[in-house]
């Protein structure tokens, strides 16, 4: 009997998307690619993260608890294994273990593994050393993408290709495209070889700062003007009504920090922040769309198995000038200067300002949860989890089965 060849697999992540972000939850913003892979594939609706980037990131690469691969809080070496902020040596990734298998293996996005990185300080930066690992040193034949936690989207302060910093133009450049071509390159490249590939696909959206494509924010011009408490209100009906939720849980009341959208002030701004967090989630679907019909083209859907989940819940996080922004950039790679902070007087969304969409709307990404990111509250730690394999899977199927990525506890 010819034994069927092993398949190839992508895993997609996701950067801050909360609970209720997918269309496929009852969320209004367009998600039409990852809805279909659910259509034709599972939903797994109790899949549990880490609540935040570097924990999970670990977990998910190792299959390890965080602690267990070396990452039990974030990047920062806390003086112990569990907390160096750093991949463990006893700690195999999933690349690792794929490539030995006859696997190759590749990745495109962010990496967040790898240590305590400051983007104003990257010429001190030491990757390649013991406590810096790279992708290429934890088992990925390729990669492309920033390796600390975050990137202005338009104007990255620091790209690496493989093992080596490249220069970005500073005039035509958008993170989640450029991944998404290089991607869809490793794909290409390995498609004539006689092996079949792993690909790690670790998008930066929607995470702060907010910044997106005119065309793609035009799409919710006005969507958000009803606030946040109606929007909330209508993703969890719209759970309810498809069988999203494990059982009827009513919804969490709004946060005490948010305050009713009646007495909100500067709501026209507020609406216009949520657009482009929608329209960040928007292009990243996007970016899925054109990688399934790269498959396509090239005869490998149909042996291919392609996951989505997010990394954490909805962010809360206030950018301030006196916050996480004093930790990056604030000069644009064309010498611009950037604005700092969540600034009501500026339009949000563009190359010159750097903003984060705020906990009032976090609240509604993690819906019809409670609490955010950092939390491990259902509203920091959920996230479904799609899974598509044409094929061998029973198409539209819904699971409410508890999973999570760590599948032992490590020695």
């Amino acid at each position: 009997m010819e034994m069927r060849r092993r398949p190839n697999v992508i895993l997609i992540l996701a950067d801050d998307m909360g609970f209720a972000d997918l269309g496929l939850m009852g969320s209004e913003i367009r998600t039409l690619h990852i809805d279909a892979m659910a259509r034709h594939g599972a939903v797994l609706t109790s899949m549990y993260n880490c609540a935040r980037c570097c924990p999970t990131r670990a977990s998910l690469l190792t299959g390890l608890v965080p602690h267990k691969a070396g990452i039990g809080h974030m990047g920062a070496d806390l003086g112990s294994p569990a907390y160096q902020g750093h991949l463990r040596d006893d700690a195999a990734t999933i690349a690792e273990r794929l490539r030995d298998n006859g696997y190759r293996t590749l990745m495109a996005g962010k990496w967040h593994v790898g240590g305590d990185l400051w983007a104003r300080r990257v010429h001190t930066w030491r990757m390649g050393e013991p406590d810096r690992p790279t992708p290429l040193q934890r088992g990925f034949d390729r990669f492309y993408g920033i390796l600390d936690g975050a990137t202005h989207f338009f104007s990255p302060h620091c790209i690496f290709e493989d093992d080596h910093q490249v220069q970005v133009s500073p005039t035509d450049y958008y993170f989640t495209d450029v991944i998404t071509d290089k991607a869809i390159g490793m794909i290409e490249e390995s498609a004539g070889m006689d092996k079949p590939f792993f690909l790690y696909l670790a998008h930066a959206a929607p995470h702060w700062p907010m910044h997106a494509h005119e065309e793609d924010i035009a799409r919710y011009d006005g969507v958000y003007d009803k606030g946040w408490d109606a929007i909330r209100t209508a993703r969890h009906e719209q759970m309810l009504s498809r069988g999203m939720l494990q059982h009827r849980w009513a919804i969490s009341p709004r946060d005490a920090d948010a305050p009713a959208w009646t007495d909100a002030q500067h709501r026209a701004w507020e609406a216009s922040r949520m657009a482009v967090y929608a329209a960040m989630v928007d292009r990243m679907d996007q970016s899925i769309g054109r990688v399934v019909d790269t498959l396509k083209r090239l005869g490998q859907f149909e042996d291919t198995v392609i996951m989505f989940l997010s990394d954490n819940g909805g962010c809360a996080e206030f950018m301030a000038e006196d916050g996480w922004a004093k930790f990056m950039p604030d000069v644009h790679n064309d010498g611009r200067k950037i604005e700092m902070g969540n600034r009501p007087s500026l339009r949000p969304g563009g190359p010159l300002t750097y903003m984060s969409y705020d906990l009032p709307w976090a609240n509604v990404s993690n819906a019809p949860f409670r609490s955010f990111k950092h939390w491990v509250h259902e509203g920091g730690i959920s996230t479904p989890l799609v899974v598509q394999w044409p094929g061998h899977m029973a198409q539209a199927s819904i699971s409410h089965t508890p999973c999570q990525p760590a599948n032992r506890l490590g020695a």
